[in-house]
């Protein structure tokens, strides 16, 4: 997959399944292999991720496609907020 670097950013970014994860904000560089090792995602799905920041990096292994969108593969199991139990009385 090749693509302009400056293309990707301010792109939307999405699982394979349609869930919304964020904005392309910059990229990681592996200068001396020349490849992208990942993306930072800004405007994050806090219903996703469980961070205080305002964005995470996350790898470009994960990455199926890009165009007018930034598709990925289906992350949402692994950083989804652990939903909150009630006490058992």
């Amino acid at each position: 997959m090749r693509a302009d670097i400056t293309s990707l950013f301010g792109l939307n970014i999405y699982t394979d399944t349609g869930t919304y994860v964020g904005k392309v904000a910059d990229l990681v560089l592996d200068i001396d292999e020349r490849t992208v090792k990942g993306i930072a995602v800004s405007s994050i799905n806090k219903d996703i991720f469980d961070v205080t920041s305002k964005g995470v990096i996350i790898p470009y292994r994960w990455v199926v496609t890009t165009g007018d969108i930034v598709l990925i593969r289906n992350i949402v199991d692994r950083f989804r907020k652990p939903a909150k139990q009630e006490p058992e009385e």
